[in-house]
């Protein structure tokens, strides 16, 4: 398993992982992931934040991409990350890479100084709940708004129900 940066050569392949994913998208929005949707992810950033905290990540078993990482760093503040999206393949599900890759990234961003990352997950969706709950985060109720800034990006009106997740990385 390797976790590497997110090419343009690999656009076609997030986009099958997009398409498989249709549960995630389902229980985000009500609707399946729309082929634009991949291209939207580097241009999908908060307000206040600049595109190079934005890091795209791929994780990669051989020459198959299966899963994706999107996180916005140093946001929303100095000592903090803040993830998107957390993808894994459903037929990648349930082996650990997941779970391998999330502990991986949060040791990094411990060691770069990072007191908390955060995550947002859809009120519901148990296998995005039960993942960020085994990783030790907190699931807050979901954020009232229709529309605003909720972990890395902008959340769009038909994102209903969706709850920030936060894990310290350091006592409070």
């Amino acid at each position: 398993m390797t976790v590497r940066e997110m090419r343009p050569e690999d656009e076609p392949a997030v986009a099958a992982l997009f398409a498989a994913c249709e549960d995630y998208f389902v229980a985000a929005t009500g609707n399946p992931a729309l082929p634009g949707d991949v291209q939207s992810l580097y241009y999908a950033l908060p307000e206040g934040a600049d595109f190079d905290q934005k890091r795209l990540l791929v994780m990669c078993r051989g020459a198959d991409v299966v899963g994706l990482v999107d996180v916005v760093d140093r946001h929303p503040d100095v000592e903090s990350c803040a993830v998107g999206a957390f993808l894994v393949a459903p037929e990648a599900r349930r082996e650990g890479i997941g779970s391998g890759v999330a502990r991986r990234l949060i040791a990094e961003a411990a060691g770069r100084g990072m007191r908390r990352v955060t995550a947002t997950v859809p009120r519901g969706w148990e296998p995005g709940l039960g993942f960020l709950r085994s990783l030790g985060f907190e699931i807050g109720a979901p954020e009232s708004e229709a529309e605003g800034t909720v972990g890395n990006r902008t959340r769009h009106p038909e994102e209903t129900g969706l709850c920030t997740a936060r894990l310290w990385l350091v006592d409070r």
